[in-house]
């Protein structure tokens, strides 16, 4: 039986986290009746659950203390694993009742605090629970802080390696953005605190990071020089979020929503900030359908993060084989490979491999994509 010298861990969810991304929201805070009216359903409980059947093979000696219902514990005996409850949540849950819930598990005496959500969440839980390290397992739209692993699979593997004293803790950065800013396309990031995190290279993403040089909008426009001519061959072209993306629209003179995605065809805007839903009722009248995605600086998610409504649904119908890769040279060197995240482990796995990026006028570069939910060290 493994041994648990960190034994005890506080456990909680956010079950409404990530809950605007495949709808074009852009966030869920403070839009959750907005998100369920366009059709949105929870995803944080199953991204929670994915991560606790891991833990679950190895977890006798484990002790978990969890805030009632939705927060925690419903999904905790879901995936077979005992906790003790020391918070009552109430039905609808807010940021305040994850504080109250991280102070509970500090009067505990926990070594971990492993909770489900985004950056909203990551700051709430960050502002109750002083040093004892902090562990996020992604659910959110928008994941720019450092405490998060790169799937509910990383996750489990973290607190385990770090229960049984096999990995440290290192200080990072919480960090998130205005919401109201982010959904009228400006990407406004604020640094709110730090926070200690299990750490393992690969497991870890790093904190976002905005490249600006000249050289880097050299390559931008080369790259948006070289899609401007393959995009001629009639094809629906589905734009994902960012700077990169939207210098082609530019050249084109179309606007692009630069934190959403748009579709363009023949030079002309056929969707702006679709949806999940938008995209794939897209996919029932074009035959043709492309999708291109740039990875994001430091963290290099090209799926997965910020652009969730390019879904695995809508992936597998388009086909692995129409996926376009974009990036300019500065920001590809700095990433060790490229990572996909989708929530489905199946297409994660379709789409991992060598493959091509474009990095400037006709130019590309190999660079190894890998399914963050199925990386060797937990495959």
């Amino acid at each position: 039986m493994p041994s648990y010298p960190r034994s005890k861990i506080g456990f909680l969810i956010n079950p409404i986290a990530g809950m605007g991304g495949c709808v074009g929201l852009k966030g869920t805070d403070g839009l959750a009746s907005q998100a369920f009216a366009r059709g949105a359903r929870p995803q944080a409980i199953e991204r929670a659950k994915a991560c606790l059947r891991l833990i679950y093979r190895e977890a006798e000696g484990l002790l978990f203390f969890a805030a009632s219902g939705e927060m925690g514990e419903s999904a905790l005996l879901e995936c077979g694993l005992h906790c003790q409850t020391v918070y009552p949540s109430p039905p609808i849950s807010g940021s305040s009742d994850t504080k109250v819930a991280c102070r509970a598990f500090l009067e505990n005496g926990v070594d971990l605090i492993l909770f489900c959500g985004g950056d909203g969440t990551a700051r709430d839980v960050a502002s109750a629970v002083g040093q004892v390290p902090i562990l996020g397992i992604p659910a959110g739209v928008k994941m720019h802080s450092g405490v998060f692993a790169i799937s509910p699979q990383a996750a489990a593997e973290l607190t385990l390696g770090f229960a049984r004293y096999e990995l440290l803790a290192r200080e990072t950065e919480i960090v998130d953005v205005d919401e109201e800013l982010y959904r009228a396309g400006e990407l406004q990031t604020k640094l709110y605190a730090t926070a200690k995190t299990p750490y393992k290279s690969v497991l870890v993403q790093e904190r976002k990071r905005t490249y600006v040089s000249g050289d880097e909008e050299v390559f931008k426009d080369q790259i948006a020089l070289f899609a401007s001519e393959f995009m001629r061959d009639g094809s629906a072209y589905i734009l994902g979020a960012g700077t990169t993306t939207s210098r082609i629209a530019e050249l084109l003179g179309l606007e692009k929503t630069l934190l959403g995605v748009d579709v363009i065809k023949k030079g002309k805007l056929l969707l702006k900030d679709a949806s999940e839903r938008d995209l794939l009722a897209l996919l029932d009248n074009e035959k043709n359908v492309k999708v291109i995605v740039s990875p994001i600086g430091a963290q290099g998610f090209i799926l997965g993060r910020g652009s969730q409504q390019i879904s695995a649904a809508v992936l597998r119908r388009v086909g692995e084989g129409n996926l376009i890769i974009i990036s300019t040279p500065h920001k590809l060197a700095e990433l060790s490979q490229l990572l996909v995240d989708t929530g489905d482990e199946q297409m994660d796995r379709i789409l991992a491999g060598k493959r091509m990026v474009v990095t400037g006028y006709r130019i590309a570069q190999k660079k190894e994509t890998a399914a963050a939910s199925v990386l060797p060290e937990f495959a």
